[in-house]
């Protein structure tokens, strides 16, 4: 195929070569309406380019296809049989995924450190999951995903399981043995989905770990905002294989998706296709060599213990991603959360993520010399830095967080519910999802037995600077659970 062309890019453009004059959707009419002092911060192109799909970069019958002919390139150049685009993020193209694979009351396995929009698309669709845990690492208090004889021995104990959602890489940087896991699903006749949506550029580099549509996962969804250039919400799901019926897949993104997909996302998906096939190897090959040595000189700062390939093997990662900085800070005396709260008001440089015993900061082919030479100097000097003691978090044991399910997720969340002190939580059916953010795994997911080792964990963490922006309560002083 033809990766030189870009179909949106090019129906923007000859949108403003016809000169069309549109009396429906947006209604700032490419930025004619816009307020002044906002095209000051925004800028005009970006309102120039927001054109309706339908009835403006395409014919009002769709004939043109300009959306499919991008897909069929997005497919062709990640090797995948079918992609479809999504404006919503890899939030509605995990939900799209899964509901394609199983109904309301089926089972499907899922990796248990998923993101929170799994967690709601078991919710809303219904689906029973069967948690399949990940691995604990006690020392680094850090989860790597489950092995493929983990998903052996799920779907020996749930024979009617629809199929398995495996997350990888994690929000740390470690990736699952996919080829693995898939054989086995194959073996048990179900299909494989993973959410890969910290990996969207891995299909374009050798020395990256290995892409999911390239070792036999069926459904594989990849957020393109993440790792790749394009814009917040850019979101491709990518569909292999005849295990997962295209038709279906289509029409259960149909059913959750916008009916005002927003050409800004479609067309920096576009743009970015062609840059990676044109320009991936080279571009991410810079950003490796740069990434290693950035890495060494990090590695020799006293404090600061660098996640490496240490990690790999039996129970522990399959895969690392080089370009996924994860660094525990515990050997400053300090948890993450101070560290990436004084690194944004002392540096101005922003992490990724943080909790309370590290921070992570993912880096990209745009992240050239100079920032990456700001990102090591400000990491000098956090470790020079004077700080209070960090109020303590009671760290879970390994098998602290691995709770009973007890009900139907969607029927705790839904159902009859109390809010009552944290406390008097224990022992009782959460009605609401808990999730430290970033990264945003659930602690707590509804339908699950609320646990004291859980309970501690997150108080102790909010006072030490936790975030959990989800819970009817962010003090965590109460909680929400099923009513008795």
């Amino acid at each position: 195929m033809d990766h030189s062309r870009t179909p949106v890019l090019e129906a923007v453009e000859a949108f403003h070569r016809r000169g069309d004059v549109v009396f429906g959707p947006p209604g700032h009419r490419q930025g004619l309406g816009v307020d002044p002092r906002v095209l000051d911060v925004m800028g005009t192109g970006v309102f120039r380019a927001d054109v309706l799909t339908l009835n403006g970069l395409d014919d009002r019958r769709e004939s043109q296809g300009v959306v499919s002919r991008a897909e069929e390139l997005m497919a062709d150049a990640v090797g995948a049989d079918r992609a479809f685009f999504s404006t919503c993020g890899s939030s509605l193209s995990v939900k799209s995924a899964m509901i394609s694979v199983a109904g309301p009351g089926e089972e499907l396995l899922v990796s248990r450190n998923a993101h929170k929009s799994v967690i709601a698309g078991v919710i809303v669709s219904g689906i029973d999951p069967v948690r399949v845990h990940p691995h604990f690492d006690a020392d680094r208090h850090l989860a790597h995903p489950p092995e493929p004889a983990d998903v052996r021995a799920a779907l020996e104990a749930h024979p009617d399981a629809e199929g398995m959602l495996l997350i990888s890489p994690t929000d740390w940087g470690t990736c699952a043995d996919i080829g693995g896991v898939a054989d086995v699903c194959h073996e048990f006749g179900v299909p494989l989905i993973v959410d890969e949506a910290w990996g969207a550029h891995l299909p374009f580099h050798p020395d990256l770990p290995e892409w999911g549509v390239n070792v036999g996962a069926d459904l594989v969804v990849t957020s393109v905002h993440e790792m790749g250039a394009a814009i917040e919400q850019s979101s491709v799901f990518h569909l292999t294989g005849d295990r997962v019926d295209p038709d279906v897949l289509s029409a259960r993104e149909d059913l959750l998706g916008t009916t005002s997909s927003s050409p800004l996302v479609y067309a920096s998906l576009d743009g970015w296709r062609r840059q990676m096939v044109e320009q991936g190897r080279e571009l991410l090959g810079a950003a490796l060599e740069r990434t290693a040595r950035l890495r060494s000189a990090v590695g020799d700062l006293e404090g600061l213990d660098l996640l490496g390939r240490e990690v790999l093997g039996t129970g522990g990662a399959f895969e690392l991603d080089p370009l996924a900085l994860t660094i525990d800070v515990r050997g400053l005396g300090i948890s993450g959360f101070q560290a990436a709260e004084w690194l944004r008001a002392q540096c101005r440089v922003d992490v990724g993520s943080a909790d309370s015993c590290r921070i992570g900061a993912r880096l990209t082919h745009a992240d050239d010399q100079s920032r990456l030479d700001r990102l090591l100097e400000s990491l000098r000097r956090l470790t020079t830095a004077r700080f209070e003691r960090p109020a303590p978090v009671d760290l879970p044991s390994p098998r602290g967080l691995e709770l009973e399910n007890a009900v139907l997720p969607r029927d705790a969340f839904f159902g009859p519910a109390e809010q009552v002190p944290v406390e008097e939580a224990v022992g009782r059916v959460a009605a609401e999802i808990v999730s430290p953010y970033p990264p945003g795994v659930p602690v707590l997911t509804p339908g699950e037995v609320v646990s004291a080792e859980a309970v501690d964990y997150l108080r102790s963490g909010v006072a030490a600077g936790m975030l959990v922006p989800d819970a009817a309560d962010a003090s965590l002083r109460t909680l929400r659970v099923v009513a008795r």
